[in-house]
C-alpha cells in the first residue's frame, strides 16, 4: 500500500507541476499532507513536517543571503566594468563577441538567477549583435549553455533541491563537482569560439569603432574578407544611443564606484573560502551579505531598499525550500520512500544496481528537460537514491550525478528564463533548440564523465 501511495503522490505532484495547475509551493504542501494522512500519519504528520523544516533551515538561509549578496554586487556595479571591457574588446570581431557573451553570462550567472543573467546579457550585447550582423541565435545558445552549466552552484536551484530532497549539505554536493563545472565551462567556451569563427567566416570581419562606448555612439565599417550580413551597412547610429547599458544603467542610484575594489575583494574571498569548505556555506553568505549591506548601504533605509529589490526572488525560492520540507518529511516519516526503494530493488536487474549513480546522471538529461526540477528532484531522485543505497552508493553521490543534466534542463520550454531569453533576442525556440540541444548534451555528459573519473560519482 505504501508503494502505491508513494507513486501516486509523486504522480499527483508531477501532474500538478507539469500542467501548471498549482505552483511548486502549493503542490509541495498540499499533496504530501493529503497522501500522508491517507498513509495513516494522523496527527503525527506535524512532527514529520517539523523535522523536515529543521533539516532544510540551513538551505533556506543559504538561498536567502546568497541572493541578497549577488544582487547587491550587481546593484553596486561590480560587473559593470566587465561589461564595458567586453564591449571594447569584441567590437571588431564576431568571434570575440561570441566568446565575450559566454564570459559575461558565466560571471553574471553567479547570482543564481537565469532571468537576471539573460536580461543583462541581451541588454548589453544584443545591439552589437544586430549591428555586426551576427545571428542572435548564437547569443541565446552561448548564454543558455553558460547559464545552464553555472546553474549547479548551490544557490542556483538544482543543487539545493537535490540536497533538500536527500537531507544533505549543498556544499557536500557542490564542492567536489567544481572540477566538473570548470570542464563544462571550458567546453562552453570552446563551443563559443567555434560558433564565433563560423560567424566570422559567414559575414566577414566588421569593425565597430565607438566614439564613447558608454553612450552607444560610434561608426561601423567593413573589414577583412567576406560580405556583411543584413543590417550591417552604413554608419548611421540613430536610435542606438544608450542601448548597450539598458540592463546595467550607468546612472542608477545604487552604484558605488569608490567601493569597486572592496566589493571585488569581498567576492573573491567569499568564493575562495567557499571552495576551501572552511565554514558552512550558509554562514559564509550570512556574513558576506551583512558586510556588503553595511559597507555599501550604511543607512538603515538603504539596506531595507536593497533587500526589497530582490525580495521576489528570495520569497519564491525560500518558500519552495520550506515547502519541500513537507514533501521530504512525509516521504521519510511514513516510510514511503523505503517501501518504494525496496520495490525498485526487486525490479531493477541486480547487475545494474552498482551503476545507479551513472544511470541517474544519464537519466537526468532527458527527465529534467521534459519535467521541472521540482518534479525530478523531489519526486524521482529520492526513490532512486534509496534504491542505490542498497548497493552502497551514498545519497551525496547520487545528488552529484543528478545535477549534471542541468545544461540541458535550462533549455527546456518549462524553464521561464529560457523563454525570456529567446523573446528578448527575437529568436524562435525551435531555432534555439536546433543549435543548443546537442551541445548541451555534450556538456552534461562531459561533467558526468569528469565526476566519474575523479571518483566523485561511483561507477560500478
Amino acid at each position: 500500500m505504501l508503494v502505491i501511495l508513494g507513486f501516486l503522490m509523486v504522480a499527483a505532484f508531477m501532474f500538478l507541476i507539469l500542467t501548471k495547475r498549482a505552483t511548486p509551493v502549493v503542490a509541495l504542501t498540499l499533496v504530501p499532507v493529503i497522501f500522508g494522512l491517507l498513509a495513516g500519519a494522523g496527527l503525527g504528520i506535524g512532527d514529520m513536517i517539523t523535522d523536515g523544516i529543521k533539516s532544510l533551515a540551513p538551505t533556506a538561509a543559504l538561498l536567502f543571503f546568497a541572493i541578497i549578496f549577488f544582487g547587491i554586487m550587481i546593484d553596486v556595479g561590480l560587473f559593470d566594468p566587465l561589461v564595458r571591457g567586453i564591449l571594447r574588446l569584441v567590437r571588431n570581431d564576431p568571434m570575440k563577441l561570441v566568446v565575450g557573451t559566454a564570459i559575461l553570462a558565466m560571471v553574471v550567472s553567479l547570482d543564481g538567477d537565469g532571468s537576471t543573467t539573460f536580461i543583462i546579457v541581451t541588454s548589453a550585447l544584443l545591439p552589437l549583435y544586430l549591428k555586426l550582423g551576427v545571428s542572435p541565435v548564437i547569443l541565446t545558445v552561448v548564454a543558455g549553455l553558460a547559464n545552464g552549466t553555472m546553474n549547479i552552484i548551490p544557490w542556483g536551484g538544482p543543487t539545493v533541491r537535490a540536497a533538500s530532497a536527500l537531507g544533505i549539505s549543498p556544499s557536500d554536493v557542490f564542492v567536489p563537482m567544481v572540477p566538473s563545472m570548470i570542464v563544462g565551462l571550458i567546453i562552453v567556451l570552446l563551443f563559443a569560439v567555434h560558433l564565433g569563427i563560423m560567424e566570422r567566416r559567414r559575414i566577414g570581419k566588421l569593425i565597430y569603432e565607438p566614439e564613447l562606448v558608454a553612450s552607444g555612439g560610434g561608426s561601423l565599417r567593413k573589414g577583412g574578407k567576406g560580405g556583411g550580413g543584413a543590417g550591417t551597412g552604413g554608419s548611421d547610429d540613430s536610435g542606438e544611443s544608450g542601448q548597450f547599458f539598458d540592463g546595467l544603467d550607468p546612472n542608477r542610484d545604487t552604484l558605488r564606484p569608490k567601493l569597486l575594489w572592496f566589493n571585488a575583494a569581498l567576492t573573491v574571498i567569499l568564493l575562495v573560502i567557499l571552495v576551501m569548505d572552511i565554514l558552512p556555506i550558509p554562514v559564509l553568505f550570512m556574513i558576506a551579505a551583512s558586510i556588503a549591506l553595511t559597507v555599501n548601504f550604511p543607512k538603515v533605509k538603504e539596506q531595507g531598499d536593497a533587500i526589497a529589490r530582490h525580495s521576489s526572488s528570495i520569497v519564491s525560492v525560500v518558500a519552495m525550500v520550506l515547502a519541500a520540507a513537507i514533501l521530504t518529511g512525509v516521504f521519510q516519516g511514513t516510510g514511503m520512500v523505503e517501501a518504494m526503494a525496496e520495490w525498485l530493488l526487486n525490479v531493477i536487474p541486480s547487475g545494474m544496481g552498482p551503476y545507479l549513480a551513472v544511470i541517474t546522471g544519464i537519466l537526468s538529461i532527458p527527465l529534467t528537460f521534459f519535467m521541472t526540477n521540482d518534479a525530478f528532484y523531489f519526486g524521482i531522485l529520492p526513490v532512486l537514491t534509496e534504491t542505490a543505497s542498497k548497493y552502497g552508493i551514498d545519497p551525496v553521490e547520487m545528488a552529484r550525478a543528478s545535477i549534471t543534466g542541468q545544461p540541458v534542463h535550462l533549455q527546456s520550454p518549462l524553464v521561464p528564463a529560457i523563454l525570456l531569453l529567446v523573446t528578448l533576442a527575437g529568436v524562435s525556440l525551435a531555432d534555439h533548440h536546433k543549435k543548443v540541444l546537442w551541445r548541451a548534451v555534450v556538456v552534461s555528459l562531459s561533467m558526468l564523465a569528469v565526476g566519474v573519473v575523479l571518483g566523485q560519482i561511483p561507477f560500478g
